[in-house]
């Protein structure tokens, strides 16, 4: 496997500030930052800094973009795996690929972002004839974890985190639930991102009900259609 490739270096520059988070979990999120900032200092009192973060919940609702943005407020690179396609049918080398992907990280003392972290569970509970095998998997993978310095971070994803080995959850110090918004939160994404466009043609009608990735993807198509339409007749 080639590692080298996974380093994304010129990501978009996203702020913790363009994401919608229960105060509960940006209050969470702030403290982390806080502490990796002054790692030094807490290590001289041998003061444990949080670097291991389990983020689950529902599917676009920003845990993806919470690692590039807490990567962005620590001037950090950030390494992005998904593991199901990490996963290769001889878990030999799996167990291999997830050690180089660490070596990686901690080389760079980068923020490594786990996605589809539960795919590892699914093995477990689809594969019985390899159960061995996956047991020395996670059983590689909880050394890795361990093993991991403080000045790298190490975030995961999963949309179901019931299927993740309870040795393994255990290893996250901070677990943060992303729930689907409701009507408060999505009228203030809608308020945020309609902002940038023209007041006349942010007048469409708001769906609910929905993720913030499909609320985003909803703005940006009839934002689009809008202001193409307005082109057209000569009117922009």
């Amino acid at each position: 496997m080639n590692v080298t490739n996974l380093t994304i270096r010129d990501q978009e520059k996203i702020s913790l500030d363009d994401i919608q988070f229960s105060r509960e979990n940006r209050e969470i999120l702030d403290q982390v930052l806080r502490e990796h900032r002054h790692v030094a200092e807490l290590k001289k009192y041998n003061l444990p800094v949080d670097n291991k973060i389990l983020l689950h919940g529902h599917s676009g609702c920003g845990k993806t973009t919470t690692a590039k943005a807490i990567a962005t407020a620590l001037g950090k690179n950030i390494v992005i795996v998904n593991l199901s396609t990490l996963v290769s049918s001889r878990l030999g080398e799996t167990a291999q690929n997830m050690q180089l992907v660490f070596e990686k990280a901690m080389r760079e003392k980068s923020v490594l972002f786990l996605d589809e972290f539960d795919h590892i569970g699914k093995m477990r509970v689809t594969d019985d004839k390899d159960s061995g095998e996956i047991r020395r998997l996670v059983n590689s993978l909880i050394q890795q974890i361990d093993y991991l310095p403080a000045d790298t971070l190490l975030i995961a994803a999963t949309n179901y985190p019931e299927l993740i080995d309870g040795a393994l959850l255990r290893r996250f110090q901070l677990k943060l639930k992303y729930e689907m918004p409701g009507v408060t939160e999505l009228d203030a994404y809608y308020d945020k991102r309609l902002a940038v466009f023209p007041a006349h043609l942010t007048n469409i009608e708001r769906q609910y009900g929905i993720s913030y990735a499909e609320a985003r993807d909803y703005v940006n198509t009839a934002m689009k259609a809008r202001i193409i339409e307005e082109l057209e007749n000569g009117e922009m």
